[in-house]
């Protein structure tokens, strides 16, 4: 990275540093930008000051504004990759796709030798080591540490059946396009009144999103091991 600006370079090297210095008031997590803490401190209140000229949708950062724009209106992928003819919305997919070339794997697990090509890998490997099933079978509720592994379940055991509607918001599958008009109603349609946890002082504006948060205090009450990441229900 370099810059004519010092004060961009300062910036940048923050990126580098573990300190995060800025604290939310309404939660644990802490940020190692003011901006980051004031973007984040938005998804609790529910306030969304970038809104988009072409259509009425509205972004706590001028980031998913960008990327909505791109997405939706613009059409423009701007991050070409300089081996393949591959070009991207957004910056973040162009870094993972050319881990592709490279082979780089960045996010090693520290329980294992397993490195991931980028977080969400390993982020979903590490349920390999924790025993959490967050995916469940449509038919037979069956649970699965992937989605994947749930898919080939459902191809196998439940041919016909198989529900062939995935949201595009979470990893639900309906067997009917009207069931997931419903879904998207009910858990991913914006509530201008924002539901509010009991427990810590957090609100959302999208019914998923707090019962995924939900699911966070079930996890802290569960028993954890003392040598290694493994949490269990008893």
């Amino acid at each position: 990275f370099t810059s004519v600006k010092l004060s961009s370079l300062r910036r940048h090297l923050k990126t580098h540093s573990d300190e995060k210095r800025h604290v939310c008031h309404l939660c644990p997590k802490a940020f190692r930008t003011a901006t980051l803490l004031h973007n984040h401190v938005n998804t609790h209140t529910g306030n969304k000051p970038h809104k988009c000229s072409e259509c009425d949708t509205a972004f706590v950062t001028r980031g998913e504004l960008s990327r909505h724009r791109r997405y939706k209106h613009t059409l423009e992928k701007p991050f070409k990759c300089t081996i393949c003819e591959y070009s991207s919305v957004e910056a973040s997919k162009m870094r993972r796709h050319v881990r592709s070339h490279t082979g780089e794997r960045p996010y090693p697990c520290h329980l294992c030798s397993y490195a991931g090509k980028d977080a969400y890998k390993l982020k979903r490997h590490m349920l390999t080591h924790t025993g959490e099933k967050h995916y469940e079978c449509y038919v037979c509720k069956a649970r699965f540490t992937q989605s994947g592994t749930m898919k080939i379940h459902m191809l196998q055991k439940h041919g016909e059946n198989v529900p062939k509607h995935q949201c595009p918001h979470c990893s639900t599958f309906l067997s009917r396009k009207s069931d997931l008009g419903v879904h998207l109603r009910k858990l991913h349609s914006y509530l201008e009144e924002a539901v509010k946890c009991r427990e810590r002082e957090a609100a959302f504006h999208e019914r998923y999103a707090f019962l995924q948060h939900r699911r966070t205090h079930r996890n802290e009450k569960r028993p954890k091991c003392a040598q290694c990441s493994c949490t269990c229900n008893q």
